[in-house]
């Protein structure tokens, strides 16, 4: 079944550190696209951007990726009886190294910094053969490995992004001759003109077309064309930019938006040897553009999973020659007809399906249904595990091999109230929804949230 591959870690350890048994430190720096866009030009947001105090404590995520005997840095120690309930499921966790003060705008890498006990800390583990892994590699990352004196198990910054602009996947994509929507890469102002202008065209024939910028993330750094005045509203806010900035080089991709059958996530993993061991594919469940999670099995015909195999190969094989390793995944999609586009874009760093994938490994198995997904909250104050799962009750999972929620991230529902104490915030559940069958699963789901909806100061939206 290729969508369940054991063994996940230790092959991850080999790769990134050259054995198996290698302890390592996780850091759970999500959005770190944010570090590597610094100083490029932006389109216009037209929307709020998502609430950064709640994505910050996606950082919790890393607690289950790691085992015993390795190390995960948070910005703070997780509810106690969250950790009571993991352990009563049988989950063997790492060592937990909370910062001493942290401040719900910055990362957990700005955390970690600003603690010198805590660098101290990490110091001596270095001592031991412990090395740092960060979700993805920025200045930031590096600034604090060389603050603690802990080495990267990973490729530094100026590699990292310079393989996830999407400017690189286009260029790649077309090298290896992949299937991907018709497309152009603008890197001065003459080249966006004459894309937008070939958008323009698609538009006329009662196509779509979007611009993105080369590292925008989770639906953020991206514009639908609806007309050609939009065409020329971008070109022109950024020609504005760019003027105002005296910098010329910009990074943007204007692709045709193609119509499709389902969304893809692919992951596999790059080894300092240059080995590509393919890890798994998920259907992923997008809701406007941004990632809610996955379905798996992805229940993928062998002419659909054939595709994504080859051009895993070939894409690990160009990231090593460029210096890349580590985990990437990739975006892919299906057309009307069941057709493969196997690559849209290229992530080399971790994705919220890496997450999984030890949970995956000991709960869901072969032959069993699973939905990893996240619960969109309303709070009117701080909500305790203990509390949750008295809510839940019958509904968590209670042992493996068995049926229903398992919590994988409790940190963000209660991360949005240090923002406006006293105040109603939202929060989000991120869990995996685990059933014998499809129909089991969509049931579960209904329940979870049904229950959630039935608490008078928890709302589900």
């Amino acid at each position: 079944m290729d969508e369940f591959l054991p063994g996940f870690l230790p092959r991850l350890k080999k790769a990134v550190a050259g054995s198996p048994g290698t302890p390592l430190v996780f850091l759970g720096n999500f959005e770190v696209e944010e570090v590597w866009a610094r100083g490029e030009h932006t389109l216009p947001r037209f929307s709020a951007a998502s609430g950064s105090a709640v994505v910050n404590r996606m950082d919790e995520l890393a607690l289950l990726l790691a085992d015993k005997g390795d190390h995960v840095v948070l910005k703070a120690a997780p509810d106690p009886d969250y950790l009571t309930h993991l352990e009563r499921l049988g989950v063997e966790l790492p060592e937990i190294h909370s910062v001493g003060t942290q401040d719900s705008q910055r990362t957990v890498t700005e955390d970690a910094l600003a603690d010198p006990d805590l660098l101290a800390t990490l110091g001596e583990l270095a001592g031991r053969g412990v090395r740092l892994l960060p979700h993805g590699v920025s200045v930031v990352e590096e600034e604090l490995s060389r603050s603690a004196g802990l080495p990267l198990a990973a490729p530094g910054a100026e590699a990292c992004k310079a393989v996830n602009s999407k400017i690189y996947s286009r260029r790649v994509a077309d090298e290896l001759g992949l299937r991907q929507p018709k497309g152009w890469t603008c890197e001065t102002l003459d080249e966006l003109e004459t894309a937008l202008g070939h958008a323009g065209e698609l538009l006329a024939r009662g196509k779509r077309a979007v611009v993105k910028e080369a590292f925008g993330v989770s639906g953020k750094g991206i514009v639908v064309l609806e007309n050609e005045r939009w065409t020329e509203r971008v070109l022109r806010m950024v020609r504005q930019r760019v003027e105002r900035s005296g910098q010329p080089r910009i990074a943007f991709v204007v692709e045709e938006w193609v119509d499709h059958g389902g969304d893809l996530n692919y992951q596999f993993t790059v080894g300092r040897d240059g080995r590509v061991d393919f890890d798994f594919v998920k259907r992923a469940v997008t809701e406007g553009g941004v990632h809610k999670g996955h379905r798996m099995p992805a229940l993928l015909t062998p002419a659909q999973l054939g595709p994504l195999r080859e051009a895993a190969a070939g894409i690990g094989a160009r990231l090593a020659r460029d210096g890349y390793y580590g985990v990437v995944g990739v975006d892919a999609l299906l057309d009307t007809e069941g057709g493969v586009f196997p690559v849209l874009e290229i992530n080399a760093r971790n994705n919220m399906s890496t997450y999984q994938v030890r949970l995956q490994e000991r709960f869901v198995g072969e032959g069993r249904s699973a939905l990893a997904r996240h619960y969109p909250l309303r709070l009117a104050g701080p909500l305790p595990f203990g509390a949750l799962a008295d809510l839940l009750k019958g509904l968590l999972l209670e042992r493996p091999g068995g049926s229903g929620l398992l919590v994988n991230n409790y940190a963000t529902v209660n991360a949005g109230h240090t923002v406006r104490a006293g105040e109603p915030f939202d929060g989000r559940l991120y869990g995996l929804v685990v059933a014998d069958s499809v129909d089991g699963l969509t049931a579960l789901d209904e329940a979870v949230t049904a229950r959630l909806m039935t608490e008078g100061a928890v709302h589900a939206h």
